[in-house]
């Protein structure tokens, strides 16, 4: 039997296409790189090659760009493509690197002068379908619609995790309801194109356009028969011939372009492994590095060893290569790091092992009459309740360092550490680390206490560049020219494949945990100076280094939770969601499987025919997401079972069965890690558990609070939360009299501003006039336009209009604050806190009206939700200051947005209230006062 050959397989990707589109698919939380690059475009390109490699498998494959040139339907029509935006200054940015990415995987590039890539696209598959391939155009331009035969389809990516959808020509037509693909290029001449600015017939759109090609079935047939159609339809067709004859000329893609299918060169070939690490780690992609260029067996990095934040390296002694001072920002001097980098094995560097009596009276030597020092510690273990020290770095001049190894016998390793504690009790000395909180609470947990004042460097570059990266390994490799050895290198180097840190030995290690200290010590010399330099020096000082102690010691306190509440809600929540499923195959009349988003909408939009108006999406399944339902909920009452069974099961599985699971068996309570350098804003952020994302909205989310509950039969939990704290600030800081006319009055803010946006007065402000108020209130935090609000209120976009327009004719103030803010943030490229935490908003002058709309956004949200931030910050430094002096057995434990709940013992209740009023009220001066709702409860739900 002869085995038929293979069939060949051809990919050819629309590059601007798909390099705006992965732009743009990060456009709400863009991917930064530690020097301040904005990598969304490569990564999302990237991300779509490795795919199609991986799960299409072409055998051949190329990638096509626009010409630099006039093109030639430029030249027929100058206007052609003339309304679009300016690029984003980061897409043009990330060309150069695209190509490096594309030329690294060995990938043909073609681009031909004043023909556009889908030209050269449809040339190359046409002429590829008479050489037997199956062509793929990897595309969302509808234009390509036109091409698609039996053997060649349009290609279009899945987005947030959906499937990829390929179009045929069944696929087409019934997208466009055509009776041939060909009629592709009619329609987009009758109806034109608003975004290549094609004109088309003036009041004809797709829907029209498809009736008329359906009754006429061609352009030319509908210009034939003008004497058929009525009115202004009439008119306008006969008057617009030539400009329908034009758009339809522009709609067709040429198949005439000057390009040669070469086989060979297109076939796809195993990639450039120097030139993808290159590319690869300069990107920072480390994911995707390993997936192209897998690690040998044998230096895998197994879970159990400790990555830490705090792990440094450095250029010992070396210096580095820019001064920050030389540039406007952080993010602009790290975009020139270097692009070589040095090793321990090219610097000089004395690392020594400290492992006897007599080597560990000669480090204390030095420590003493060392006014600054470095310090980290190596453990076995990411989370410190767990884990056990094996080690101590130390340094006190680049390029000298000492590991200390500890004994695992935990008294000896106790007996080891108190012999530093003069050290760490030393007020006057500098105390250096890189995530200091996590070395605190390992001192701690070995019974030393800190005196000493801290700088910690990861802190330091959170003000420095906090939209950056933190990590060590990246700012050692940017700021000092440095790569650090690597976990993977030392077990790999010493011919170990698994295993934990505590498997090498004290010489093993000590390379390794030396360069910790090294590094981090050379990299405070570079940021001391450099906060000084961006005016950060005070907020570093006064607020987010005294606040790590405040952290540390609310995540190793914990908070209790009543795991038999949590074990009984969940069935009672297992009871609910199996009703609220059968109720909606009841509403439904079958069986079906509701958490499959494609059967739902089959049978809401199909079967039971919820509306008519709903469309499918680019994977052919209808949107069944939380928004779009909630739009129908009021229309059936099978909607409302639907978000209800949604709700039940992610309050399953998501809290109430996840909680028990994160109580440590040693202490009994949960410990949440506080992330003190994640969101730009400077609020604090959460994990294991999100504490800030334990839900509140719905009577069945708050049911979880109460687990929460006091660590012992005499304490109660407390809680405390600022009223209305970001209206408050915006009203300080846009200095309108009549909000804060409004707070000074003590007036429910809603109704003051429903009273003076719908003119009546404040006693005949109705429930509905408050809702309005309050969404306009809290939208102008966002710079929520005509649009959001009446998406959010559910009312046409005239009424959200009128009613926005009212509320700045009563606030004027807001209004100008708000234009100042951004104008001055075009000046200096930056936003400020009360406090002065700076926000640096590099797309705030862009050409592009889109990303330049988030960056003024993020320029009138930035002062407002950070100067809450640092209000909150302040408020429990001062607290957790008065609860310690006072040695009061009353704990703070959690911190979420704009409340402090605390386990409150009962005796202390009529000390504690006035502390905390005070401290939380006191923590910044503003003509508006800040006020403070508090309560308690046996559970976190009775006290909020």
């Amino acid at each position: 039997m002869i085995t038929p050959p293979a069939p060949k397989k051809l990919f050819l990707l629309d590059a601007y296409a798909l390099i705006f589109r992965a732009y743009y698919a990060f456009i709400r939380a863009p991917r930064i790189s530690s020097t301040g690059l904005n990598t969304s475009a490569m990564f999302g390109f990237t991300n779509v090659l490795l795919d199609i490699l991986k799960n299409e498998k072409p055998t051949h494959m190329a990638v096509v760009f626009d010409p630099h040139d006039e093109t030639l339907r430029v030249q027929e029509y100058p206007a052609y493509k003339a309304n679009r935006d300016e690029t984003p200054e980061d897409i043009k940015i990330a060309f150069p690197y695209i190509l490096r990415i594309i030329e690294a995987f060995n990938i043909p590039i073609y681009q031909i002068s004043q023909y556009e890539a889908d030209d050269v696209i449809g040339t190359l598959a046409k002429k590829a379908e008479k050489e037997g391939f199956v062509t793929y155009m990897m595309t969302s331009d509808k234009d390509y619609g036109q091409l698609v035969t039996e053997n060649i389809f349009v290609f279009r990516p899945g987005r947030q995790g959906n499937e990829a959808e390929v179009l045929g020509v069944k696929e087409v037509c019934e997208r466009f309801g055509l009776s041939n693909v060909e009629q592709v290029i009619d329609l987009l001449g009758m109806m034109g194109d608003a975004v290549d600015n094609i004109p088309g017939i003036p009041g004809i759109g797709e829907k029209t356009a498809t009736k008329l090609l359906q009754e006429f079935g061609s352009m030319e047939g509908l210009l034939a028969n003008t004497d058929k159609l009525k009115g202004k339809q009439k008119e306008n067709v006969e008057n617009n011939m030539e400009i329908a004859r034009l758009s339809r000329k522009l709609a067709t893609i040429l198949l005439d372009a000057p390009v040669e299918l070469e086989e060979e060169r297109l076939r796809v070939k195993d990639p450039n492994p120097d030139a993808i690490r290159n590319i690869f780690e300069e990107l920072e992609f480390k994911t995707f590095l390993k997936r192209v260029l897998p690690e040998p067996a044998g230096t895998k990095e197994v879970a159990s060893i400790k990555v830490k934040t705090s792990k440094a390296s450095g250029d010992s002694g070396q210096g580095t290569l820019f001064a920050l001072e030389e540039y406007s920002t952080a993010a602009e001097f790290e975009s020139q790091a270097p692009s070589s980098l040095k090793t321990l094995e090219d610097v000089p560097h004395d690392y020594h092992l400290v492992d006897t009596d007599d080597s560990v009276e000669a480090l204390l030597k030095v420590l003493a009459a060392a006014p600054t020092f470095c310090f980290d510690t190596e453990t076995t273990d990411i989370e410190p309740i767990n884990a056990t020290l094996l080690g101590m770095s130390f340094a006190v001049e680049p390029g000298k360092a000492w590991y200390v190894a500890v004994p695992g016998v935990r008294a000896e390793a106790e007996q080891l550490l108190a012999r530093f504690k003069g050290i760490f009790a030393d007020p006057e000395k500098q105390l250096v680390a890189q995530n200091y909180k996590y070395d605190f609470k390992m001192l701690k947990k070995y019974g030393v206490e800190v005196a000493n004042k801290v700088f910690d460097t990861m802190v330091a570059h959170y003000l420095i560049n906090p939209d950056g990266k933190h990590g060590m390994d990246f700012l050692s490799e940017i700021y000092l020219g440095y790569r650090p050895i690597s976990i993977t290198q030392l077990i790999g180097k010493k011919g170990k494949s698994q295993g934990n840190m505590g498997d090498l030995s004290p010489e093993e290690v000590k390379d390794y945990a030396a360069e910790d200290a090294d590094i981090t010590l050379q990299l405070q010399r570079r940021f001391d100076g450099d906060l000084d330099r961006l005016h950060a020096r005070k907020l570093f000082d006064e607020v987010e280094v005294p606040l790590i102690k405040v952290l540390a010691e609310m995540e190793l306190e914990g908070v209790r939770i009543d795991e038999r509440f949590l074990n009984s809600y969940s069935e009672v929540l297992a009871t609910d969601i199996k009703a609220a499923e059968v109720e909606i195959h009841q509403i439904a009349g079958e069986k079906f499987n509701v958490d499959s988003p494609k059967q739902l909408g089959t049978v809401l939009f199909e079967k039971m025919k919820i509306s008519s108006d709903i469309k499918k999406t680019k994977t052919g399944q209808y949107s069944t997401d939380e928004a779009t339902l909630s739009k129908y909920e009021h229309d059936h009452p099978i909607i409302g079972q639907v978000l209800i069974y949604r709700e039940l099961r992610k309050l399953k599985s998501t809290y109430v069965d996840a909680l028990p699971t994160m109580v440590n068996p040693i202490t009994g309570r949960v410990h949440t890690n506080y992330m003190q350098t994640v969101a730009a804003t400077g609020r604090l952020s959460s994990n294991n558990p999100n504490l800030q994302n334990i839900p509140i909205r719905t009577p069945r989310g708050q049911e979880i609070r109460k687990a929460f509950i006091p660590g012992g039969p005499d304490f109660t939990i407390l809680s405390a939360d600022y009223s209305q704290v970001e209206l408050r600030i915006i009203a300080a800081l846009s200095n309108d009299e009549n909000m804060i006319e409004a707070f000074l009055m003590g007036e429910d803010i809603h109704k003051a501003t429903a009273a003076k946006v719908f003119g009546v007065p404040i006693a005949e402000v109705d429930k509905a006039m408050r809702s309005k108020a309050k969404a306009v209130n809290f939208g102008i935090i966002y710079g929520q336009g005509a649009f959001g609000l009446s998406q959010n209120l559910g009312i046409p976009r005239t009424e959200a209009k009128q009613i926005i327009d009212s509320y700045f004719a009563q606030f004027h103030r807001l209004k100008s604050y708000q234009a100042d803010t951004i104008d001055s943030a075009r000046k200096t490229g930056y936003v400020e806190t009360i406090l002065g935490r700076r926000r640096y908003l590099a797309d705030i002058n862009s050409a592009n009206a889109v990303v330049r709309g988030f960056a003024e956004r993020n320029a009138i949200n930035a002062p407002i939700q950070g100067s809450a931030a640092d209000i909150i910050k302040v408020a429990m430094i001062n607290i957790h200051q008065e609860l310690s002096s006072r040695k009061l057995r009353s704990k703070m434990i959690m911190q979420v947005h704009d409340e402090l709940v605390f386990d409150a013992h009962v005796d202390e209740l009529e000390i504690l209230k006035p502390i905390i009023r005070e401290k939380m009220m006191g923590a910044v001066k503003m003509r508006v006062p800040l006020e403070v709702e508090m309560n308690t409860g046996d559970n976190w739900l009775e006290a909020h």
